[in-house]
């Protein structure tokens, strides 16, 4: 079982992605929540650019990735849910809602220490929040993400099955949430209930420091009702409020070379937007 996960792993992910993306693209399209400021032609090249980057170097780094690892550990009988008597199912389900708080609490790391927070940045940086953004982190970040998730994966001698079905999850549920969609109020107030909404979502992208500082889940809602960083909506409104970072509002920002350069940059956050907290 797990030689066929392992082996049909890239085209699962690769096959879902592109259905998830074509679709939430006609559907901004159709039903656009917010008018863009920047056209997608300046826009969109580098940030699916940067995800074809992204995947290239994880499949040249870690061919396996973390299904390989979860495959890997359990052979060898390395894990928690490797060593305790579990029903799969159970051990599968677990693991899902155990890899979403890691991710919430790995993004929470991202925003409040400053080495992080300067890779992670060049992801706030988009003067438009759209389904492409959903894909435009930086592949350092990419790589460090890794990192951590290997050790969770050998931690927790998650089921590949699991592994799988997360990453497949993860990948839809960002592109879903940062999706410039328009959903009837109350269809958005049902699923975020659950679900991390576009309009949940939104908040995070805006300019004002304790709103970017807020919104931290990917998939599950409830962690930032858990922990106090749930935000209900921008002060500004969705359709008056600023997407992205002060500090960077050139639109030539926008291009893939100074997108991958951006950590090396300085940042002076300016009066009009609150400070932040960062850890040095």
């Amino acid at each position: 079982m797990g030689d066929l996960i392992l082996a049909h792993e890239p085209a699962i992910r690769l096959a879902v992605y592109l259905g998830i993306l074509g679709l939430l693209m006609g559907a901004e399209m159709l039903a656009p929540r917010r008018a863009l400021g920047q056209g997608r032609l300046r826009r969109w090249p580098a940030n699916l650019g940067v995800a074809v980057l992204n995947t290239l170097l994880l499949r040249l780094v870690a061919p396996g990735a973390a299904v390989g690892v979860a495959i890997w550990a359990s052979a060898h009988e390395i894990g928690l849910f490797n060593m305790a008597a579990a029903p799969g199912w159970l051990a599968v389900a677990l693991c899902v809602l155990a890899f979403d708080l890691l991710i919430y609490g790995q993004h929470v790391a991202f925003h409040r220490i400053a080495p992080l927070w300067r890779l992670h940045r060049m992801h706030h940086a988009d003067l438009d929040i759209d389904v492409t953004t959903g894909a435009r982190f930086h592949p350092a970040e990419i790589l460090l993400s890794l990192g951590i998730k290997l050790i969770a994966v050998l931690a927790l001698g998650a089921p590949a099955v699991s592994v799988l079905l997360f990453e497949v999850l993860l990948n839809a549920t960002s592109m879903f949430n940062h999706a410039n969609l328009a959903l009837p109020g109350r269809v958005d107030r049902v699923l975020r209930r659950l679900l991390v909404t576009p309009d949940m979502h939104r908040v995070h992208h805006s300019w004002h420091r304790d709103e970017t500082d807020s919104n931290f889940g990917f998939s599950l809602s409830w962690w930032d009702r858990v922990f106090g960083t749930y935000r209900d909506q921008p002060r500004d409104g969705h359709q008056g409020m600023t997407i992205g970072l002060a500090d960077f509002r050139d639109p030539a920002d926008l291009r893939l070379d100074r997108m991958l350069l951006q950590p090396l940059r300085a940042e002076n956050v300016p009066s009009s937007q609150e400070s932040g907290g960062k850890v040095v």
